[in-house]
């Protein structure tokens, strides 16, 4: 993710805010921050997570993060894992930092395993696998319990 990427996914938060769009879906598939943008490109994941908190703490509204193959680096150090549900498509690659690298910080070796959807699942990383020819059914079962649950709360208030 590079600063012209980061402004406009910032952009389109801040518009949804502004406008009360109830509803904000992003799609990710990257494979991490463009480090030849040095600090331009790693202050985009800031500048995105101050937007989606404002649109999600102070507005309450939903955001759903879908995370497919590849997702890494800047975007999973920010808005891809900031989704008020995440959805990750089945055996997707989802990681911060590549294989070889971990194991070269750490001096020892991680499994295969450790950077699949299911993996990561098992662990709580995400809230569901869906596969691609489903998501539109599902993303719909999440808009409509979102959109009841929000009606409930505007009709009692709670201590």
């Amino acid at each position: 993710m590079g600063s012209v990427v980061g402004e406009k996914i910032t952009r389109l938060i801040e518009y949804a805010t502004e406008k009360f769009f109830c509803l904000l879906i992003i799609v990710s598939a990257s494979g991490g921050a463009r480090m030849q943008e040095g600090s331009l490109s790693l202050m985009q994941m800031a500048k995105i997570s101050s937007a989606l908190y404002n649109y999600q703490s102070k507005k309450r509204l939903f955001y759903i993060s879908i995370l497919t193959s590849p997702t890494a680096g800047g975007v999973t150090a920010s808005f891809g894992m900031l989704g008020d549900i995440i959805i990750v498509e089945p055996n997707a690659y989802i990681a911060y930092a590549g294989k070889r690298v971990i194991e070269q910080t750490l001096n020892q070796t991680i499994p295969d395993e450790a950077q699949e959807a299911e993996f990561l699942f098992e662990k709580g990383s995400f809230d569901l696998i869906v596969p691609r020819h489903l998501l539109k059914s599902v993303i719909s079962e999440l808009f409509t319990f979102h959109d009841r649950g929000t009606f409930f709360h505007s009709k009692f208030k709670f201590i």
